[in-house]
């Protein structure tokens, strides 16, 4: 389309969008641009607005104000008197397009004066009206009741709804999940169930109402966490076509070959071949394989966790890897980022260390990276699915993003990013979901084993390090051979990820 010259932008013209993402205001009614929009490309102002607010004719004839035609006026137009700036509608004034009748101090809000006579909405087959009176009603689509709206009505289905809910696109892409969501507001197509839960916070859907699925996995989402701008996958939406091929399109598995050339492969006892010698991009010289045990609580340099056999390391520096670290893939798609992320030694902001993405921990070892979104996150954190089940609990745990804080059960810290129990009030955050299983302390010979429930005859609980209280609900290391409980802190460090 043409770029658009406005009158609130007379210095740069408004060019069109067909799909906008970000989740920014319109500035015409300053509600949540999504889908077609204009906005500015020359200069920082942006000044995004709707398709139909950047193209509201500068004059019109209202039948709230029949005798006078109403002049468009942008949020910078001033009155002498802040009472002369009210809407007749909603009795506010707000900072937004209104229409104003200078002669009879007249004013509209371009929400309340609901100018498109109808509003074609991408998920409905029929076209939308405004009703013309402020009325209680519940939104079919959000199911949010409002003691006094102005709903939008499809008389033919007795469907009402928000203006802005009209706005919700009929189909996107979120980051965790492959198949692209469309929007539904009928519990008759979902797959039979006692209670469905948005599988991107972990909280129960009322299927009453909108909700964005996915038939082929029966994957559902709230309206909101599906359009929230950490969950929604930046792709055009456009290519998301009723009979493609979704599955060809729009796969993100983008894992490559492990960063490591072959050397030397040996012939096991069972006719098995064995890696034994590897060159790896993160060091200069060949890494062997050996089977030893490493008595001086040496740590991967790639996930910086104790290291235990078999592990590849350097015959000439103090470099270790985990086998598993060894074949890490370059290239890999993670449920917290939409863009794919690269293996690197060290973090690309040229920091000796950096703060994880994920767990919020401090970490010098391998790094899986997003440059441009300077997203990173560390090699554990990396290795952990959106969907999984820990030793430490019976029920599956899905991850859980929240606006406000939730309560790990692990450790009671409070993390707005966490793993939650659909069947109970279990929760889980990096950080513990991380925590190995085993490990070591410099000064104990028997390695310590991770458990979940502290047991005592007398009701004492204390850590044999610190000797300070512990909390019996908290997770704790223990080395069965000596009786020895400690805190993860105190075992780990206060920097467990950094060498």
């Amino acid at each position: 389309m043409e770029p658009l010259q406005h009158f609130c932008h007379p210095e740069h013209p408004l060019v069109f969008n067909q799909d906008e993402r970000r989740e920014i205001s319109c500035f015409g009614c300053r509600e949540t641009v999504l889908g077609p929009s204009y906005s500015c490309k020359e200069c920082g102002k942006g000044l995004v607005h709707h398709k139909s607010c950047a193209e509201l004719p500068l004059g019109l004839h209202h039948p709230l104000h029949p005798i006078h035609p109403l002049i468009l006026f942008d949020e910078y137009t001033s009155y002498l008197e802040k009472e002369k700036s009210k809407c007749e509608v909603c009795k506010k004034s707000r900072d937004e397009y209104t229409y104003r009748c200078y002669r009879c101090d007249f004013n509209l809000h371009v929400r309340c004066a609901s100018l498109l006579p109808t509003l074609e909405a991408e998920f409905h087959d029929h076209p939308l009206t405004p009703f013309w009176n402020w009325i209680t009603f519940t939104c079919n689509l959000c199911g949010i009741k409002e003691d006094k709206g102005m709903p939008y009505l499809c008389n033919p289905c007795g469907f009402s709804i928000h203006r802005k809910c009209a706005y919700f696109p009929r189909r996107l892409k979120v980051v965790r999940h492959k198949h692209p969501l469309h929007i539904t507001h009928s519990s008759l197509e979902l797959h039979e169930s006692d209670s469905r839960f948005c599988l991107l916070c972990v909280q129960k859907v009322d299927t009453c109402y909108g909700l964005y699925y996915c038939s082929i996995c029966d994957f559902v989402a709230h309206l909101n966490c599906a359009i929230n701008r950490r969950n929604r996958e930046d792709i055009n939406l456009l290519k998301l076509k009723d009979g493609e091929n979704e599955d060809a399109e729009l796969d993100q598995s983008v894992e490559s070959a492990a960063a490591y050339k072959v050397k030397k492969i040996e012939v096991g006892e069972d006719g098995t071949e064995i890696v034994t010698e590897i060159e790896h991009f993160s060091h200069g010289h060949d890494l062997k394989l050996t089977d030893e045990e490493v008595h001086n609580n040496e740590k991967c340099d790639g996930c910086i966790r104790a290291i235990f056999p078999p592990f590849y390391s350097c015959a000439n520096c103090s470099f270790f890897l985990h086998k598993s670290c060894a074949r890490l893939p370059m290239k890999k798609q993670h449920p917290l980022h939409q863009h794919p992320l690269t293996l690197l030694q060290k973090s690309s902001r040229g920091s000796q260390s950096f703060g994880c993405d994920a767990c919020g921990q401090y970490c010098n070892g391998f790094v899986y990276t997003c440059v441009p979104c300077y997203f990173e996150i560390d090699v554990q954190c990396s290795l952990i699915s959106d969907i999984f089940t820990h030793k430490g609990h019976k029920h599956r745990l899905f991850l859980s993003y929240r606006g406000f804080n939730q309560s790990c059960s692990s450790c009671d810290n409070r993390r707005n990013l966490v793993f939650r129990c659909t069947s109970c009030e279990f929760a889980l955050d990096f950080k513990c979901a991380t925590l190995p299983q085993t490990t070591r302390y410099k000064q104990h010979e028997h390695p310590f084993t991770l458990s979940y429930a502290a047991e005592d005859a007398y009701g004492e609980y204390y850590c044999d390090i610190c000797e300070e209280e512990r909390n019996p609900n908290h997770w704790f290391y223990y080395c069965a051979d000596c009786t020895y409980p400690a805190h993860p802190k105190c075992i780990l460090g206060e920097y467990p990820n950094k060498k």
